[in-house]
């Protein structure tokens, strides 16, 4: 009876052991011709903290990794005189063995993919560090163990529809900026001609009964000769604002035409132009070039000239989801006078050197500025006694010409990586703004005390991802010496570009439903939350409108990944 017992308790200990589910991943590592890499080594882990499971390739390059977990993997092969190689993400499901293919690669036949030049959509902490391959994905970044090779999955389908829907709304603010309108924002993203991309996104508001907001439409194709083109249509439609004179609505068609491209292996060229095209009461065009020069003098030196002829954008960073439906954000920058549209125009030409220091990055830049018909920025509605205004109802803001400003100025930039999760940015800038000279007490005498004078800025960026809740995150200050209208180095397109003032953005995932088969997540921005920087002008009704750099903004919603 003993023996029974005992043989009963072994196969309940065992049993549950031999029934745990497990799943294996096995592969081949080859080197860039197909030639098979023996003794290759591949690591198989959940991530860097913990230690996972250890192979090595046979005389055929091919490993095995057994009993694993069901999960997310990282697998990555090294092998003497090659680049790492590193797949990230790879999804391991019960009872099945994932087949990986690994490719190694040496830092020679790596420098002959040309990197492509950083997208407006990229995350701009990869700053210039991170070796893109035509799709813009990262395919050789640089750590502090030294280049490592990133590769996609295989048998991912990459012509794959993406789609993402967000609802996203404002916080009424009593004349303070931040209307209450809801947005919709869309965005689809389709791969075509297996070297073409083409997307499809925009933010629309029909909440005033006529819809309006920005639809943009852009193709983007490899010729797989360090050429990238990108061809962009941008429509906007916004209703009448609301002015007496006009009760006009505002449209404006902007195409843009781009091209990427690298000279030599170690200079890359960015460069294009817009067509702005813009109908409010009368028509008005202008055209922008653009363009940026960027040689490495080294893996960690960057030497840059940029021209910009428009205010680059700021949502990379947050996702374009959370911008309004609105003329605050959605350009081109206009103002009136005597009651005519009429367009800012800019040019912006830099100079800048980047360095890097192990997890420490460095920037130090020159920039000229010259900027006519200057759009300033303002909160309230001063439209029904003066004919210089643009008043933005779904901003709850209103824009106003301020001359003319010519400058130049400095800016230094230091970033720290503490870790793939959080990036501290520390910014200094000088240069000239426009502000007032003296207080004034009536909006008829702005104009007349509008100065160039040259102002100071410091700001501050904390940036990082949550990988257990899925939390991503930016907070961040700037403050800005003496009373401004215009935010210190205002074309500022390095990792230190900040909004003004305190400002956060939060991306919270939530878990999706059984009802719901998509990625859900909860969008919150906040932008100068304390209202600083705001001038109280009082208008010929008797009430009060304010001057600011930038307005307060409160905004939230929800976004739908599919």
């Amino acid at each position: 009876m003993t023996r029974k017992f005992g043989l009963l308790a072994v196969l309940f200990i065992t049993l549950p052991a031999l029934a745990a589910p497990v799943a294996s991943v096995s592969g081949y590592v080859k080197n860039t011709s197909g030639m098979p890499q023996m003794g290759a080594m591949v690591e198989v882990f959940t991530s860097a903290a913990l230690v996972g499971t250890t192979v090595f390739t046979d005389a055929r390059g091919y490993y095995s990794a057994e009993n694993l977990r069901p999960g997310l993997y990282y697998i990555k092969a090294t092998a003497a005189s090659f680049l790492p190689s590193l797949r990230e993400k790879v999804s391991v499901r019960t009872g099945t063995r994932a087949l990986v293919n690994l490719t190694l690669t040496t830092l020679a036949d790596a420098l002959q993919l040309l990197p492509a030049r950083r997208s407006s959509s990229s995350d701009p902490d990869d700053w210039h560090w991170t070796l893109r391959s035509t799709a813009n994905r990262p395919i050789l970044r640089v750590t502090d163990d030294g280049p490592e090779l990133v590769c996609n999955p295989e048998n991912g389908d990459e012509h794959a529809l993406k789609a993402r829907l967000a609802f996203v709304a404002g916080a009424e603010a009593d004349g303070f900026g931040s209307a209450g309108e809801v947005t919709t924002s869309f965005s689809l993203e389709k791969s075509l001609f297996t070297s073409g991309l083409f997307s499809f996104n925009g933010n629309i508001d029909s909440s005033s009964g006529d819809p309006n907001g920005v639809v943009r439409a852009s193709y983007t194709h490899d010729f797989g000769t360090g050429a990238r083109p990108r061809f962009t249509v941008t429509y906007r439609h916004l209703a009448s604002p609301g002015l007496a004179a006009q009760n006009a609505a505002y449209s404006a068609v902007d195409m843009t035409t781009s091209n990427t491209m690298s000279v030599a292996d170690f200079i890359d060229l960015d460069y294009g132009a817009s067509l702005q095209a813009i109908d409010f009461t009368r028509r008005v065009s202008s055209f922008r070039p653009f363009g940026s020069v960027d040689i490495h003098l080294s893996p960690n030196t960057v030497i840059e000239y940029r021209y910009a002829t428009s205010i680059p954008e700021t949502r990379s960073a947050k996702g374009f989801d959370s911008a309004p439906a609105d003329l605050s954000e959605s350009g081109p920058h206009m103002a009136l006078t005597n009651g005519l549209p009429e367009i800012e125009h800019a040019q912006h030409q830099e100079v800048s050197a980047s360095r890097r220091f192990g997890k420490n990055s460095v920037q130090v830049a020159y920039y000229v500025d010259r900027v006519h018909n200057l759009v300033l920025t303002g909160a309230g509605d001063p439209s029904s006694y003066s004919d210089n205004v643009l008043p933005d109802i779904y901003s709850g803001t209103f824009s106003y010409g301020g001359g003319s400003l010519n400058t130049s100025g400095t800016r230094v930039v230091l970033q720290r990586k503490f870790s793939p999760d959080f990036t501290a940015t520390a910014d200094y800038s000088t240069g000239g703004v426009v502000a007032l000279a003296a207080p004034v007490n009536a909006w008829q005498n702005v104009s007349q005390n509008l100065t160039n004078v040259r102002r100071h800025s410091i700001g501050g960026k904390f940036a990082g991802y949550i990988p257990s809740s899925g939390t991503r995150w930016v907070a961040s200050y700037k403050w800005t010496s003496g009373n401004s209208l215009l935010p210190v180095d205002e074309f500022n397109a390095s990792p230190g570009q900040v909004d003004p003032y305190f400002s956060f953005f939060i991306r919270q995932s939530i878990p999706g439903t059984s009802f719901i088969p998509a990625k859900m997540e909860a969008i919150i921005d906040m932008r100068n939350l304390l209202a600083q920087g705001y001038v109280p002008v009082l208008g010929r009704d008797g009430r009060r409108v304010y001057l600011v750099q930038a307005a307060r903004a409160v905004r939230g919603g929800l976004a739908f990944s599919f």
